[in-house]
């Protein structure tokens, strides 16, 4: 995409969504905009690489705490320089995390043009989408805010519409929004795709910053004054900018479309068939992957005898399908769905069951990434559990205790540097520690390959929250 002006375009990426509809590969701890769905790159690092090179600028990202390490890895893999990451307290829908991000460029760019992104879209046609940006952003520089409008391929109800007016003079591919639509049942979608006149919501945003402030202050004005006060309050560090919390927890929760979009006599849509899809669902990852002759999808060690239009995925075991059509079948280390993809709505419904039971399914993975490495829980037995504890070069644990277990560690490769109280042990391929009930320890990886240690706990109580940090480079707590 070339420059419109000496103002580069400025990515905004949210990325706040939880994606149950993807359990169980998307859970809390590892929603599915940090899973590759799709292909090798995840789905943020699909989205930040729509909007590299010249013409823009680096990306502002808006997250939740939780995720801040995984957002700062993954756009550090996909050779994103400069980003801004803004964490979330808490969660407040995407009105008050997008003001924040305009409000923060707005600092020294106002008139800079926003290209508001969902961090867990998919698109195919990147000329087609950045043809359409072209458009948007001179629009955008009227002070106009503006949507993409996807041309719909089938009538689906998962979307909102929007309801195409009159063309915008002077501008040739922009129209007015006559209305926006919510999502519609089956017999108003066929209608809207017969009629011509709807286009698919994409929940993509062009304005400038100063033109979004502009009419959240006059549409919600009490947002404006709460994300003010947190972004004044805010603490920064190399890597992240912290909102201050009391303030952005007041605010009101609510939605770009709800809060602005709806509302504004400045709403402009830009049709585009882009091939996007937000993913929301294993049907829509049916649709999207590469079929066989019988239109089954298999992702991973999977086989299908006598199946046809079946969506089989395995990141662990061997997964087949006999005799099933329109069959979906995901398995993970730690769980499995099976389901008849007209039902792919409904997955939620087992997150939330998994939740009201306090299963660690509905939120975490097996493996659980840390901003050092991560770590899995092998064998979990009562009064003890045994974990592969895996450290990347460079990183170190923090300075910690525990108050009801004590734990043995045997490293099995690289180099591990461990404190214990008061004194510092090297440890290489086949050495062990102990380390008793109470002792303040820390564990690093002093070398230039992946360091890997099995970990034996033995205590009363094995949960994830005895810790006592002391000292933690990553300013965790």
């Amino acid at each position: 995409m070339s420059s419109h002006s000496a103002t580069p375009i400025v990515p905004v990426i949210l990325s706040g969504g939880s994606g149950t509809r993807l359990w169980p590969v998307s859970r809390a701890s590892l929603p599915k905009q940090f899973c590759a769905l799709l292909g090798a790159d995840t789905m943020i690092q699909a989205t930040a690489a729509r909007a590299m090179g010249a013409g823009f600028a680096a990306p502002v990202v808006v997250c939740n705490d939780d995720h801040r390490f995984l957002v700062a890895e993954q756009l550090r893999e996909a050779g994103v320089a400069g980003s801004r990451i803004v964490l979330e307290p808490v969660g407040r829908n995407s009105a008050p995390a997008i003001l924040a991000a305009a409000l923060l460029v707005a600092d020294h760019t106002p008139d800079a043009v926003l290209w508001m992104m969902a961090a867990d879209h998919a698109v195919d046609d990147l000329p087609a989408l950045h043809a359409a940006l072209a458009i948007a952003v001179a629009a955008a520089r009227a002070g106009k805010i503006v949507t993409f409008g996807m041309q719909p391929t089938k009538p689906e109800t998962g979307y909102g519409y929007i309801e195409v007016g009159g063309a915008l003079p002077g501008l040739a591919g922009a129209s007015v929004v006559a209305r926006f639509v919510e999502k519609p049942d089956a017999a108003t979608a066929a209608a809207f795709v017969a009629g011509e006149r709807h286009l698919w919501n994409s929940g993509m945003f062009v304005f400038t910053a100063a033109t979004l402030i502009a009419e959240m202050e006059r549409f919600e004005p009490g947002v404006v004054a709460s994300v003010r006060a947190s972004l004044a309050g805010r603490r920064e560090d190399p890597d992240f900018i912290r909102l201050e919390p009391v303030a952005f927890t007041a605010c009101k929760s609510i939605s770009i479309d709800f809060a602005v979009a709806e509302r504004t006599d400045r709403a402009v849509v830009v049709p585009t068939s882009a091939g996007w899809t937000d993913v929301g669902s294993w049907a829509a990852m049916w649709e999207l992957g590469a079929k066989d002759a019988a239109g089954n999808v298999l992702v991973g060690d999977a086989m299908v005898e006598d199946a046809a239009n079946c969506y089989v995925r395995t990141d662990r075991a061997l997964a087949a399908i006999v005799g099933l059509d329109d069959a979906v079948l995901v398995v993970t280390e730690d769980a499995v769905l099976a389901m008849h993809r007209d039902r792919a709505q409904d997955v939620k419904k087992i997150v939330d069951r998994l939740r009201a039971d306090d299963r660690p399914q509905a939120t975490a993975h097996n493996r659980v990434q840390r901003p050092w490495g991560f770590y899995e829980s092998l064998i979990v037995g009562p009064g003890f559990q045994v974990k592969r504890i895996v450290v990347k070069p460079g990183q170190k644990l923090s300075l910690q205790s525990h108050k009801f277990r004590a734990e043995h560690w045997v490293v099995v490769g690289g180099i591990a540097i461990v404190t214990r109280d008061t004194e510092t042990f090297t440890l290489n391929v086949n050495e062990n520690i102990f380390l008793p009930l109470g002792c303040v320890h820390r564990l690093e990886n002093p070398g230039t390959d992946l360091m890997t240690l099995i970990e034996v706990q033995i205590g009363s109580y094995t949960g994830e929250d005895d810790i006592v940090r002391y000292e933690d480079i990553y300013s965790r707590v």
